[in-house]
């Protein structure tokens, strides 16, 4: 098997477990805090807290970018095989390929510094640009095969990952605020708990007591009642309902 056909092949097995690659990321950190957790050596807490909550929003804000402007007949969180029935171009596309893997690293980076190991946070980033690098390749492999020429012009303006700073193009939907609450509350969510997580986790192993500061303690609660309202509006109303999306 070549190398192309490999990397295809791999790139659509990760592609459907896409999902999965966060839950790794748990038990790793875990096992980090317990091995290297060193309390002589702690960053001042609440300015870190909100340096890399705020690095986790960015990466939030832009996968709002994306699934604001999301047309039908798209991915999305389909893990069954690729989709796309227009290539989106336009929008956050013009400046970049791949934004949602920029914005799910943004946001999982954010908690990996959270952690405090800067050897942990460099296996990271090589764990996801491994993981994540291949199912770039076999998406491209796909749109280039369905839309040729079109998908070359394309990618020889926007660069794969990190934003080109100029060159934005207006994308041709309005953006759709309700196609963004219906979608991504459980992204804030999972933010939210995970540093809460890591928070009582550190706090244990520096005092022996099971405790969350008060900023992550507010950050749970914004979060998990956004979830709880979002939540139920979504499964027992149409409040969030998106004609033809």
């Amino acid at each position: 098997m070549s190398l192309v056909e490999e990397f295809d092949k791999k790139g659509n097995w990760f592609f459907k477990h896409r999902s999965y690659l966060p839950v790794i990321l748990y038990p790793l950190a875990t096992l980090v805090l317990f091995l290297e957790f060193n309390n002589d050596f702690i960053i001042p807490e609440l300015p870190w807290s909100i340096t890399c909550l705020a690095i986790s929003l960015l990466g939030l804000f832009i996968r709002i970018l994306v699934i604001g402007f999301t047309p039908r007949g798209t991915s999305g969180r389909n893990t069954d095989k690729q989709v796309a029935e227009v290539l989106n171009s336009k929008g956050i596309y013009s400046v970049v390929r791949h934004p949602l893997y920029l914005g799910n690293f943004l946001m999982w980076f954010g908690i990996i510094l959270y952690v405090d190991n800067i050897w942990f946070a460099i296996s990271c980033i090589l764990l996801f640009w491994l993981y994540y690098e291949r199912i770039m390749f076999a998406e491209e492999q796909f749109l280039k095969g369905k839309f040729g020429d079109q998908y070359l012009k394309w990618s020889m303006t926007a660069p794969p990952f990190f934003p080109k700073l100029k060159g934005w193009q207006n994308a041709d939907l309005e953006f759709s605020f309700k196609n963004v609450l219906k979608r991504e509350y459980n992204g804030l969510f999972a933010v939210g708990i995970s540093f809460a997580y890591l928070n009582i986790l550190k706090n244990y192993l520096a005092t022996k007591e099971f405790m969350i500061t008060d900023f992550w303690l507010y950050t749970l609660i914004i979060t998990f009642l956004i979830f709880i309202v979002l939540r139920t509006l979504k499964k027992t109303t149409r409040v969030l309902h998106v004609n033809g999306r």
